[in-house]
This record gives structure tokens, sequence and C-alpha cells, in this order.
């Protein structure tokens, strides 16, 4: 079983972290989270205190992990390979998910991009340490790091603490799993916001209104001059989009109609 942690009271709320990183990219956010919600944070497998992921690994098998320590009915909000976990959770098991916040989500790459992430994996597998450093640059303006110096050393210092093979394993899910979700992704029926910084390198915003366009009745948010730890960037600002999507599922779920949202909304 993998390792996790729920605190506060309210609805269920589920927060899956992304590749290389573990439950504790969601420490900004537990204090607001948990005023409303009852949340649980997971280590996926390879991360944190889970266990090993091995070769061959797919994100069926890591939502399978997640699922068996959800509750019943959750809303669920992944970031990156976590948003990947949850739209399989979501198709796997759609009244497992009460609603989805997609955070830095890829969502049918082109050709290349997806020879872009390839050439990433390939890296990672030759230079561990040196694909590390340059995760931690995409990531960091150079604003941000003279402002929080001290987390970017502790971002980088937990990507290198992962296991290489589960590292490299679950780095080839996030490589991939977006080519077969893609296709499935009009099969989602969970209220589905996905949200995105306007300087995301990689989960760009383009990306992120594809993705919203392929749900039904998703919408899409893009935060202004963030990248892609949006989690830890922009906190609050992500926060807020949590909440007032969860709330508004909620209160479509009550009334039992259709979202009056629009398909898609930029802020």
């Amino acid at each position: 079983m993998i390792q996790h942690r729920t605190t506060g009271q309210g609805p269920d709320l589920v927060l899956i972290h992304g590749v290389g990183l573990d439950r504790s990219m969601w420490d900004r956010c537990l204090p607001e989270l948990t005023r409303h919600h009852r949340v649980t944070v997971v280590d996926l497998r390879g991360h944190g205190r889970s266990p090993r992921a091995e070769p061959g690994v797919t994100a069926a098998d890591l939502a399978a992990d997640v699922a068996e320590v959800a509750a019943g009915s959750s809303h669920v909000v992944g970031f990156s390979l976590g948003a990947l976990v949850a739209q399989e959770l979501a198709l796997a098991d759609p009244a497992r998910v009460r609603s989805l916040t997609l955070v830095g989500s890829v969502a049918g790459r082109g050709e290349d991009e997806a020879a872009a992430v390839r050439a990433r994996l390939e890296g990672a597998a030759a230079d561990f340490a040196g694909a590390a450093r340059a995760a931690v640059e995409r990531w960091f303006s150079d604003e941000w790091t003279a402002r929080e110096p001290q987390l970017r050393r502790e971002v980088l210092a937990t990507l290198l603490a992962n296991d290489r093979t589960s590292y490299l394993a679950c780095y080839a899910v996030f490589a991939t799993a977006d080519r077969d979700l893609w296709p499935r992704l009009g099969e989602i029926s969970a209220p589905t916001l996905a949200v995105t910084g306007s300087d995301d390198p990689g989960s760009t915003p383009a990306m992120t209104r594809r993705l919203a366009s392929a749900i039904p009745g998703a919408t899409s948010l893009i935060i202004p001059g963030a990248r892609h730890l949006l989690p830890l960037e922009r906190p609050a600002e992500l926060c807020h989009a949590i909440l007032t999507h969860v709330r508004s599922a909620s209160a479509d779920i009550r009334h039992d109609r259709p979202s009056t949202a629009s398909a898609s909304h930029r802020r």
C-alpha cells in the first residue's frame, strides 16, 4: 500500500503529486484546503516513503494504488504526472471521482513535444543529477530563485533523493501516458478544471486548453506569470481555483444539472 496522510474535515479531497516529487509539495496548500475538506495526500509508488516502482509500471497501476487509499468518492487534484493518474482514475472508476482538477497536465503531445520528453527521459537515464538540475532550471524563474533560494535547493534535493529505477519507471509513464489517455478523454464524466501557468514551458497554456476542450464540459484557467510548480509558486491562487471549482461541481451534483460554466476561460 502506498504511503498517505489524511487531515482536515469536510468533503474528501485527494492530492496527487508529480514525478520525482512527493506529497510534501502540497504543504503550502494544505492549511487552506484542510479548512474546507478532509484532505488525503499520497506518495505515489516509487516516491517518498511508498514502495518502489518497477519498470513497466503504468498509469493504471498508479491510479489503482490511489484508489486503494482514497475515500469512496472524492474530489481529485492531480499535478503533472499526478494529473495523468487522476485522469486514469476518473476513467477506470467514475464513481470514485466527484470532480477533477488537473494542474500542469500534459495532453495529446504533438510529435515535437513527444520527442522532447523522450529526450528528457533518455537524459535522465544517462545523467540523473544533470536531468534533475535541468528540471529545477525549467521550474524556477530567476526572480523566484532570488526570492526563495532555499526552496529551490529543497526541490532539487527531493529530486536527487529518488531511487533511480523508480524515477525512470514513473517518468516513462509521464512521457507516454497522455498518448493512451487522449482518445479516451471524452469519456470522463467528472466536472473538470485544467490549470497551468502562463510561463510553463512543458504543460503549456495551449496544451491546457487542448485538454479542457477534449473533456466534456471542462474549463481551463491560466495563471499569469507562473511556471510549472503552481502548488509551491502560487499556492493561494491555486487553492482558490481548486475550492471554487469543487464548490461549483458540488452544487451541480446536488442540483443534478449540467454546469453553466463556459467551455474555457482565462484569468
